[in-house]
């Protein structure tokens, strides 16, 4: 609220006596009105004189005065005798503007929710650089994690990474520009040196990062390309454990079976051999309580991180607050100055000798 009420207090700056005030395109620009109804106040005053002005032309007896009628009517000085009355016009209108409640107003919106801890983890075994993915199964890996990363809301999400091994790239964090960089330039090929693909043990850092997580919902995505033929634990055992730990496992099993491209060490694109046994990924998915992908294409991996992103949504709660600033005393100021205006030129030698 302190930030809301120093966003409006910045008016103030420009003192009351500042000319800006009476600028009518400042006025309806700046402004609601809470009374807006008042202006209809401003058609009647010139009604108000119209009538005054008949009055004095029917019942009003004039008096001589010192200098010739005709002398009087053909001097400039004389339309003098309209100022008092050109003021008074003004100060009835700005009483108008002051009744009509001129207000600044903003509205501040808190959100959030009980929030998801998600933990994403990613194969980067050698595998993961066959070209039926565009570019590669891994540069398309990761320009979706990065996409899926920053739709979400307010939830912590991680990062492992697992090939021979597995370790944690990111705790759980908020911060998802870090994730991002992350993603961009720390997920590669040379990051982990041991070969083969040891899914059990990224389960188990995935369900070791999420020990002390008291979130309502807890999500590991396990993406991978490969069999289990690495690591100290277990694939099944792995998700068990998860479960007990009310971790919600999504698989996602990467490539096509059978010949496909694929780039070696000297940049040379050859056609090799590729086969996923689905059925370790499928059981994971159902110890889980979560569900199996199998994606063959970018839009289809792209489709699951849209499917997974809509199950693990929760409710946005948000309080709103509305600040309201009146300015009507500014006008009201500015009313009282113009009416001693007008009493002064009503009590002056002139106004008294050049009325009708």
């Amino acid at each position: 609220m302190d930030e809301l009420l120093d966003s409006l207090t910045g008016l103030y700056n420009r003192p009351w006596y500042h000319p800006s005030w009476l600028n009518p395109w400042h006025l309806v620009q700046e402004f609601e009105f809470q009374n807006a109804g008042w202006f209809w106040g401003l058609t009647a005053i010139p009604l108000l004189f119209v009538l005054r002005w008949f009055m004095q032309y029917r019942f009003n007896q004039k008096l001589a005065v010192a200098q010739p009628k005709k002398q009087l009517q053909g001097s400039a000085v004389a339309y003098l005798r309209f100022l008092p009355d050109m003021v008074l016009i003004l100060v009835l209108a700005l009483l108008v503007i002051a009744l009509a409640r001129p207000q600044k107003s903003d509205e501040k919106v808190e959100q959030w929710t009980e929030g998801i801890d998600i933990m994403l983890a990613i194969d980067v075994s050698l595998s993961m650089k066959m070209m039926d993915l565009e570019p590669d199964r891994l540069q398309a890996t990761k320009e979706v994690a990065t996409s899926f990363i920053n739709g979400r809301f307010q939830d912590r999400i991680g990062l492992t990474i697992f090939s021979g091994e597995a370790f944690t790239l990111s705790p759980l964090t908020t911060d998802y520009d870090l994730l991002s960089a992350l993603i961009e330039d720390e997920i590669d090929f040379d990051k982990i040196q041991a070969q083969g693909t040891a899914i059990g043990s990224a389960i188990g850092v995935v369900t070791l990062r999420m020990e002390e997580s008291n979130a309502k919902s807890k999500v590991g995505i396990i993406l991978s390309d490969g069999d289990n033929n690495a690591g100290n634990i277990d694939p099944i055992t792995a998700a068990k454990i998860a479960a007990d730990e009310d971790i919600k496992l999504y698989t996602i099993a990467v490539g096509k079976n059978g010949q496909v491209p694929y780039r070696d060490e000297y940049g040379r694109i050859n056609m090799t051999d590729s086969q996923l046994n689905e059925a370790t990924l499928r059981e994971i998915a159902k110890i889980g309580n979560g569900k199996f992908y199998r994606v063959t294409d970018n839009e289809t991996l792209n489709k699951v991180f849209r499917e997974i992103d809509a199950f693990e949504k929760v409710e946005i709660k948000e309080n709103r607050y509305t600040r309201n600033l009146d300015f009507y005393h500014i006008y009201l100021r500015w009313a009282m100055c113009f009416l001693l205006l007008w009493l002064l030129l009503k009590s002056s030698f002139i106004s008294n000798v050049l009325q009708d």
